[in-house]
C-alpha cells in the first residue's frame, strides 16, 4: 500500500454550539427553503435529462386520479382559463427574477473591495484598520448580548466556572515568559480560516476527510462571480502547495437560458475544474494500493498499483456527468438525482451563506443566526420549567417522538 499522506495535525476548532453531524443547515439552503428573489433554485434539477428521470420515477409520486379528465368540458375550459392566467403571472414573475439577478450582480460589485480586503487580511497581506477592529469588537459585543443573554441557569453556572478558570489561567500565564507573545506576532493572517469555517458547517464537515484538511489549510479565499450566461461561479484560491499546481479551482453553475413556465430560473448543469495533482500519492480523491502478483508458471512476483476512488471534498470539483439517457437504469437514475441535488445544494450554500458570512462560520455564530431564522415567534411567550418525575419517565418516548418529527432531509448523513 502506498505511503499515506501525513496529516499536519491542524484540526480546525469547532465551537461547542455547533452540532456534530446533523444536516440541519444544509436542509435550510435556498434549495430547500425558499428565499425572496431566487426561489427558482428550488427547481434547479429540472434539466431535460432529469425530466426524463422524473418521468421514469413518476410512479414514486403517485398517479393521476383522473379527476380533471372526468370534469365536464365547460369546467375543464374554466380550469384551462385559470391556468392561462397563471401563465401570464409566470411571465411577470420571470421579469421579476431577471431584475433580481441583475440586482445581485450590482450589489456584489459594490462589495468587491470589501471581499478583496477580507482576503488580504486572511492571507496575511494586510492588517485591518483601527476603525474596522473597533466596529468588529462592537459587533461581537452585540452578538454576545443577543445570543448569550438568554442562557439557562445551568449554562450561567458553567460560564461562571469558565470565567473562574480563565482568571486562574491568566494568573498562571503571568508567571510565564512572554516569548509566546512574540511567536504569535510572527503569525501572519488568520491560519486555517476557511478550514475552520468549513468544519463548523453541519454536513459539509462530513465531506472533509483528514487528507482534505491538509489541503484546505492552503485555501486563502473563496469568491463568487456571475457569468455572462445566466449562472454563477465559485473561485477557490490556494497558496502554493505540494498537492496540486492550480492557483484557483473554479466550480460553475449555469441556469437555463430561457426561464420556464414557472417564471423561475432553473439549473442546467455544473462545470468543474481539472485538478492538476502533483502525484497520485498527493491526490486526496483516490487511494493507491500496491498489490503483489505471482506468475503461475515462473513463480516470479511483481508489484502493481491500483487506484481506487474515495470520498473527498475535492470531488466537489468533478460534478456528476450526465450519461446517455437510453442507458440509464432506474436505480442509477435515483442515485444520480441525489448527487445532482447535493451538488446544486452545496453550490447554493457557498453562494448564499458561507461566502457572505464566512467570519460567522469561522466563529461559530452562524449557527445562532440560523436559529433566529428558524425560530418560532410563539416560543417567546413560553419559559422553560423543570420537569417532574413523570416527565423524566416519559423522556424516552418523547425523544422517539422528536425523532419522528425530524425531516428526512435532515437525517441524511
Amino acid at each position: 500500500m502506498a505511503e499515506p499522506i501525513h496529516t499536519k495535525n491542524k484540526e480546525a476548532p469547532t465551537p461547542q454550539n455547533t452540532p456534530a453531524s446533523a444536516s440541519i443547515l444544509m436542509a435550510q439552503t435556498p434549495l430547500t427553503r425558499a428565499r425572496q428573489g431566487m426561489e427558482s433554485i428550488n427547481e434547479g434539477n429540472a434539466t431535460s435529462f432529469l425530466d426524463v428521470i422524473q418521468s421514469r420515477l413518476g410512479d414514486l409520486n403517485g398517479e393521476s386520479s383522473g379527476y380533471i379528465e372526468s370534469l365536464p368540458k365547460a369546467i375543464k375550459d374554466r380550469v384551462a382559463g385559470v391556468k392561462g392566467l397563471r401563465a401570464k403571472q409566470a411571465a411577470i414573475e420571470a421579469d421579476f427574477h431577471r431584475e433580481v439577478l441583475e440586482l445581485e450582480k450590482k450589489y456584489l460589485d459594490r462589495q468587491k473591495d470589501l471581499y478583496t480586503e477580507r482576503r488580504r487580511i486572511i492571507a496575511g497581506e494586510a492588517e485591518p484598520t483601527p476603525e474596522d477592529i473597533e466596529s468588529g469588537e462592537a459587533a461581537f459585543e452585540e452578538e454576545k448580548d443577543m445570543f448569550d443573554g438568554y442562557a439557562s441557569e445551568d449554562e450561567e453556572d458553567d460560564e461562571e466556572d469558565v470565567a473562574h478558570g480563565s482568571q486562574t489561567d491568566r494568573e498562571n500565564s503571568d508567571e510565564k515568559v512572554t516569548g509566546d507573545d512574540e511567536d504569535e506576532e510572527d503569525v501572519k493572517g488568520i491560519p486555517n480560516f476557511w478550514l475552520t469555517a468549513f468544519r463548523n458547517v453541519p454536513h459539509l464537515t462530513d465531506l472533509i476527510s483528514d487528507r482534505d484538511s491538509d489541503v484546505i489549510t492552503y485555501l486563502i479565499d473563496v469568491r463568487l462571480k456571475y457569468l455572462e450566461k445566466p449562472g454563477f461561479a465559485l473561485d477557490f484560491e490556494f497558496s502554493e502547495n505540494p498537492y496540486f499546481s492550480n492557483k484557483v479551482l473554479t466550480k460553475s453553475y449555469l441556469y437555463h437560458e430561457e426561464i420556464g413556465l414557472s417564471g423561475e430560473f432553473m439549473y442546467d448543469h455544473a462545470e468543474g475544474a481539472d485538478i492538476k495533482w502533483s502525484s497520485p500519492e498527493h491526490n486526496v480523491t483516490v487511494r493507491v494500493e500496491q498489490r503483489k502478483q505471482r506468475n503461475k508458471h515462473t513463480k516470479a512476483t511483481r508489484t502493481i498499483e491500483k487506484t481506487l476512488k474515495i470520498d473527498s471534498f475535492f470531488n466537489f470539483f468533478s460534478p456528476p456527468a450526465l450519461p446517455d439517457i437510453d442507458e440509464v437504469e432506474d436505480e442509477y437514475a435515483q442515485n444520480l438525482q441525489s448527487e445532482l441535488d447535493l451538488d446544486f445544494e452545496l453550490g447554493e450554500f457557498f453562494k448564499e451563506k458561507l461566502i457572505p458570512r464566512a467570519v460567522d462560520w469561522f466563529t461559530g455564530r452562524a449557527i445562532d443566526y440560523e436559529g433566529i431564522i428558524d425560530a418560532n415567534p410563539e416560543d417567546e411567550d413560553f419559559i422553560e420549567e423543570s420537569g417532574d418525575e413523570d416527565d423524566e419517565e416519559s423522556g424516552a418516548t418523547n425523544l422517539e417522538d422528536m425523532k419522528k418529527d425530524i425531516p428526512e432531509s435532515c437525517k441524511q448523513q
